[in-house]
């Protein structure tokens, strides 16, 4: 089974987010899994022009001439693609806004009533694929993810993808915090690895694993407590 991730993180494995990405994809390799990671921070990807050279001028062929070139290929034969990225403005970051637009090549430019909405039909030869959400964010509640699931569900209906869940890392920051003092929390990692695990052998993650990713690591009036007092420290750190 081959999985293609993609970490949009401008942190690259230093982030939050890697933090669980990793944990997963060393779950799908054990299971057997051939995985290819790549960061968009280390990939040359210019935005979409919304010219339509790739539909109408070079049937999928971009008019770029960048880093997409390489990667469609392996998303194209990819079973499985992981977008993992932090929370920015409530969406994806930036770059891998870029690479999800760019792979407009991939698609028809006709149209067709599908489910009761009005769809780009799939290219011949489309593979079935399955798509994983992984993310981390700043804020305590789990609704700040909403926006991005929603796009990631429609996302899957244009493209004819099954939708496998998402692992999601609110209030990140306290991982930090917990560290600070010594405070173990390898629970979620131990969970994320167990869902890559599941989701080669078994075809999903279990309900159990996702929500362990996600549980609270301390109380939400503690957490925005110990940020504003981290903001305090770096604020008084540029003075000097």
């Amino acid at each position: 089974m081959k999985v293609i991730a993609i970490n949009g993180s401008p942190k690259v494995d230093d982030g939050n987010t890697a933090r669980i990405l990793n944990s997963f994809l060393d779950g799908m390799k054990e299971s057997g899994a051939e995985v290819e990671l790549f960061h968009t921070r280390k990939l040359k990807i210019k935005p979409c022009l919304g010219e339509f050279h790739c539909w109408f001028n070079t049937p999928g062929k971009c008019l770029h001439d960048d880093d997409m070139g390489m990667l469609i290929p392996k998303l194209e034969e990819a079973d499985i693609t992981i977008y993992s990225t932090p929370l920015y403005a409530d969406g994806v970051s930036g770059p891998l806004k870029n690479l999800i637009d760019r792979q407009i090549p991939r698609g028809n430019p006709k149209l067709e009533f599908r489910d009761g909405e009005c769809r780009h039909p799939p290219c011949k030869n489309q593979k079935p694929g399955k798509l994983v959400r992984v993310s981390s964010g700043g804020l305590w509640e789990m609704s700040h993810f909403d926006p991005v699931l929603v796009h990631m569900k429609a996302y899957c209906k244009n493209m004819m993808w099954d939708f496998m869940g998402a692992l999601l890392r609110p209030h990140a920051p306290a991982m930090g915090f917990l560290d600070e003092r010594g405070e173990k929390y390898d629970d979620i990692f131990e969970a994320a690895k167990e869902a890559g695990k599941q989701l080669i052998t078994e075809g999903m993650m279990s309900e159990k694993n996702i929500e362990t990713v996600s549980r609270e690591l301390m109380p939400p009036e503690e957490f925005v407590d110990s940020l504003n007092e981290l903001v305090q420290t770096i604020f008084q750190a540029m003075k000097k």
